[in-house]
């Protein structure tokens, strides 16, 4: 029963695909909302944690990226409750799916409903964001997009920095939903995002480079998206796009072509939070998100540029020893 229900989940990337897993294993949902006025932006990430060891938890991490602040609150595994047939899951009194996140927390309690998802599309071949790297068995770590943009309906009662609690109505703002699972995070990766564009609504950009183990060799793998208008304009390793990236003091500089696309982008860091993240299945390392970085963007196609704009709110990333995926 296992084996079918993971033959299902690599069709469906956004559901659970951790059957029958008892070790060296994790997976997490990452949940990112800004508020309409952007005064909050806020990230929310349930999992379970499979240490190589067999200890098993399940969490929710809460980031609140405008006061850089974050918490993890954990769960038993028996807490971790997902659904086979679709992606919706309960932990602990709090519920997640595609279509809603529901939280009772320490500290947050509230509903928010997602209207207008745009998931990555499905093709012959390519189930997700990964290509035809979504069937290979002993991947590290998987990448999957549930929705690049949708937009918010609900509330949330938050404890504030200086005591006290207030009610925040989301209502109108953005958001973004995105998973991994597998063995370890990248030993070095840079990760970006942001659907916050100047005079954009239908904007929304993800990246990501990583240091990728294959075999007893490595290789330095990249996923992009730049979803614009109802258009996704995707940049891969396995398109044979090619990439530059270069880092410097507080940027970072990435540069994506295809035969007729040319992707832009300068990130510039902004202040963050300390999240954990899963090494061999044990959240037991730590790295520190951004939301209040910038994303200045340009897309050029056939040599026009077809959008330039300035992402905010931004989630940015860089972590290990970034300088192994300069290259490649």
């Amino acid at each position: 029963m296992n084996i079918l229900k993971r033959l299902r989940s690599v069709w469906h990337p956004d559901e659970y695909h951790g059957w029958g897993r008892t070790q060296r294993y994790f997976e997490g949902w990452y949940y990112k909302i800004v508020s309409p006025g952007g005064d909050l932006a806020m990230a929310f990430i349930p999992g379970i944690a499979m240490s190589e060891a067999g200890e098993q938890h399940a969490f929710v991490q809460v980031m609140d990226g405008t006061h850089c602040r974050a918490d993890y609150h954990q769960f038993t595994a028996a807490d971790f409750q997902p659904a086979a047939d679709r992606f919706a899951l309960n932990l602990g009194g709090n519920f997640f799916s595609a279509e809603k996140m529901r939280l009772d927390l320490p500290g947050v309690q509230g509903e928010i409903n997602f209207h207008n998802t745009v998931p990555w599309p499905k093709m012959l071949g390519a189930p997700g964001i990964m290509g035809w790297y979504s069937f290979v068995p002993f991947m590290e770590c998987n990448h999957g997009v549930v929705s690049m943009h949708h937009t918010l309906e609900g509330s949330l009662r938050l404890s504030m920095p200086g005591g006290g609690s207030r009610l925040v109505d989301f209502t109108g703002g953005k958001g973004y939903l995105e998973k991994d699972w597998g063995r370890s995070f990248p030993q070095a990766y840079v990760w970006m995002q942001s659907n916050h564009f100047d005079q954009h609504e239908q904007a929304s950009l993800m990246a990501s480079v990583a240091h990728i183990p294959w075999l007893n060799s490595h290789f330095v793998g990249f996923i992009s998206g730049l979803w614009l208008e109802g258009r996704l304009f995707k940049f891969a390793t396995y398109t044979g796009a090619k990439k530059y990236l270069e880092v410097g003091e507080d940027t970072a500089t990435l540069i994506f072509k295809n035969p007729h696309t040319e992707l832009r982008i300068l990130a510039r860091h902004g202040p963050g939070s300390a999240l954990l993240f899963p090494i061999t299945g044990d959240m037991t390392g730590k790295i520190n998100e951004s939301l209040q970085a910038t994303l200045e963007v340009e897309l050029l196609e056939n040599g026009r540029r077809i959008f330039a704009a300035t992402g905010r709110h931004a989630g940015l990333e860089l972590a290990g020893e970034v300088q192994q995926v300069l290259a490649g």
